[in-house]
């Protein structure tokens, strides 16, 4: 019988001779047609929509089948129609559209809709974990949803562009919101944000030097504002300062300096992120009863529980309360105060993120492919992967990386 010899330069050797190989060729991912449900928000305060109909018509046009529940678009000032005409179906009953096999919305989903997802379905929503309770995490796990948070998806710069627009956007909110409750049209001391020529200027304290405080400081200052900025790093006030390309007051956080910048303070913002090894509150109950009366705080630190030790939770339907003659603005998702830049700014991230989530031919190919998006699953088909949150609520917890090695 004839034998023949294999090479390792893509020939063989029948009985001596030599012939080419069959080529084995890659075989190319086949891009997935996806079915994404967009239900109408239920919580009273939020406003967003994750998709803009504009992006909805890209996606349509590439395939991909959009169902939106009824009126979703209309705290953003999208009507059905202007969803409808780009391609999308509007569904009115709302169990419906959670039989999508991705849901994406901008709040994390109630107990109710909860109950309507399907087994084994994909989640794309913010997480807000100080107002979950162990009972959510345990039905996702029940149900193997894979539960992705926007909040911690990175992009290829290592950023998180969800979380950056959204700053942006509570920044510059947060100085207009200022302005609103100093005048006298919202009961104020009837003092403009700013200055002009022969009047002393207002004085703005902004806490920390992040996106949202340097967007913050941005706006206050076009306004004619005085500003002082505190943050716990010294390498955030440089670069703020290199950022905004002009010199500014700037500090750590130094309780006796901070108190001393209240007494003459017209706007306080809270702009920091509050970590677990930080102190609870920035700012005390004192240092607020020594701040001149009529003063306005503005906590956007409020959905980590707030860095002001005065802040209560409030919403948009009841926005401030008074307290030691200072009125407070704690409202979590200030963003959906104007909700179609905010939605327009959530939807320039989601619309890329669905594109290459079908490109790449699947979820799992997408989570093992893309570090940024993985960053964001915290359950993985019923497997909680997100260690903090197992600590939190005494769940075990397993490492996404290693669950995706298996792949």
């Amino acid at each position: 019988m004839a034998k023949s010899v294999s090479s390792s330069h893509g020939f063989s050797f029948p009985n001596g001779g030599l012939l080419p190989k069959e080529e084995m060729l890659e075989v190319g991912r086949k891009p997935k047609s996806l079915v994404i449900g967009i239900p109408k928000e239920d919580h009273k305060s939020e406003s967003r929509v994750a998709l803009t109909p504009e992006a909805v018509e890209i996606l349509v046009n590439n395939g991909h089948e959009l169902i939106i529940g009824n009126e979703a678009g209309k705290g953003a000032n999208y009507t059905n129609t202007d969803y409808s005409e780009k391609g999308a179906q509007i569904i009115k009953e709302k169990a419906e559209v959670f039989k999508a096999d991705i849901i994406l919305k901008i709040s994390p989903p109630t107990a109710d809709e909860l109950e309507m997802m399907q087994p084994q379905q994909v989640l794309i929503s913010s997480l807000q974990l100080t107002s979950q309770c162990r009972e959510f995490i345990e039905t996702l796990i029940r149900k193997r949803i894979t539960a992705i948070c926007f909040e911690g998806i990175k992009d290829e710069n290592n950023y998180y562009p969800v979380t950056r627009s959204m700053s942006c956007i509570a920044g510059n909110t947060a100085v207009l919101i200022a302005a609103e409750y100093l005048s006298n049209q919202r009961e104020g001391k009837g003092v403009m944000l700013g200055g002009i020529t022969g009047i002393t200027p207002t004085e703005v304290v902004i806490l920390g030097a992040g996106t949202a405080a340097e967007y913050a400081v941005r706006a206050a200052m076009g306004l004619g504002a005085f500003v002082k900025v505190f943050d716990r790093s010294v390498h955030r006030l440089t670069r703020l300062q290199n950022n905004l390309g002009m010199r500014l007051h700037t500090s750590v956080f130094h309780q006796r300096v901070i108190k001393k910048a209240l007494t003459s303070a017209d706007v306080l913002i809270g702009a920091i992120h509050l970590s677990d090894k930080g102190p609870r509150y920035y700012v005390t109950e004192d240092m607020v009863k020594g701040m001149k009366k009529g003063s306005v705080i503005v906590d956007l630190s409020i959905d980590q529980g707030g860095c002001v030790e005065t802040s209560e939770l409030t919403s948009q339907t009841a926005p401030v309360f008074t307290k030691h003659g200072i009125v407070h603005y704690c409202v979590p998702n200030v963003t959906s105060r104007v909700a179609r830049t905010a939605s327009i700014a959530v939807s320039n991230v989601f619309l890329p993120i669905l594109l290459n989530l079908a490109e790449s031919g699947g979820l799992n190919t997408m989570l093992k492919d893309d570090q940024g998006f993985r960053h964001g699953v915290y359950v993985y088909n019923g497997i909680l992967t997100n260690e903090y949150i197992g600590k939190i609520f005494n769940l075990p917890s397993k490492d996404i990386d290693l669950l995706m090695a298996a792949f």
